[in-house]
């Protein structure tokens, strides 16, 4: 087995990380991770479940017997390791309808807000690392995009800084069920994030920018020079603004959330 190419293999329940990508806390963790080619991941908590490597599978301190999905996570590394890059699909939605619907999700949500559903790609490329030195994960073109978009604002003096990219259903729904324990009403919430599985960030197309010295996803970037770089030049290499003031989505001004979108016409 060769060394794993930078790809997150995309399953329902459990990502495949290539090993270098990840950092484990547990010094134990860290020895098998260090020794291995991939990495299993939960996506409903983050937990590593399993390294995979020249010694086989190996379980990091859970039961794999138990884990729903891993069979999914295990077939996903075999074309990832046959030469070639392997095909980006995309997974069901099934499980997000249901979830969304034990949240109290009005069923006509997409309809009142013109978001639609965003399936998760079964591929997702690296884009180097976002502010906080973690893996950023994109599709194969806004990764393209945003490497490229990085180094021209740079060129002309402006440092743009990822603050998040990919996120699973399961991650958006973790914000909000956060979110409600803390006394908030749905409706509050989405008034701030997308209901799991219409959030942008679940494509792998959307990127949340920061800036040197600026917190990250405040109003206040848009006082910035990255900011004004970005309203100039961003669509050069296919970003567009989501969430302008007034926008007909009813979520929030969010000055520092950029879609890459495919040109038109």
């Amino acid at each position: 087995m060769s060394a794993a190419p930078p790809l997150l293999l995309n399953t329902p329940l459990i990502e495949v990380w290539p090993a270098w990508a990840v950092r484990a806390k547990a010094s134990e963790h860290a020895r098998a991770v260090a020794s291995a080619h991939w990495v299993l991941r939960r996506k409903a908590d983050g937990r590593l479940l399993a390294t995979v490597g020249p010694q086989g599978l190996r379980p990091l301190g859970v039961v794999l017997a138990r884990e729903e999905g891993l069979e999914d996570a295990l077939d996903a590394i075999c074309p990832a390791n046959a030469r070639g890059t392997p095909k980006a699909l995309q997974l069901t939605t099934d499980a997000v309808d249901a979830a969304n619907a034990a949240l109290g999700l009005r069923p006509d949500y997409a309809e009142q807000t013109g978001l639609p559903l965003q399936p998760e790609p079964t591929l997702l490329h690296y884009a180097g690392r976002d502010r906080y030195s973690r893996p950023l994960w994109l599709s194969a073109p806004a990764a393209r995009g945003w490497r490229a978009m990085r180094v021209a604002a740079a060129h002309e003096g402006v440092a743009l800084q990822a603050i998040s990219g990919y996120r699973s259903h399961a991650y958006q729904q973790g914000i909000v069920l956060r979110k409600l324990a803390r006394g908030q009403t749905l409706a509050e919430v989405l008034r701030v994030n997308a209901a799991p599985g219409f959030s942008e960030h679940h494509g792998g197309m959307a990127i949340d920018i920061g800036t040197v010295g600026e917190p990250p996803a405040e109003e206040s970037f848009e006082a910035t020079p990255a900011f004004a770089w970005l309203q100039q030049r961003a669509g050069n290499f296919g970003f567009q603004l989501s969430y302008p003031r007034g926008n007909p989505h009813g979520i929030s001004y969010e000055p520092w959330h950029w879609c890459w979108r495919p040109a038109t016409g």
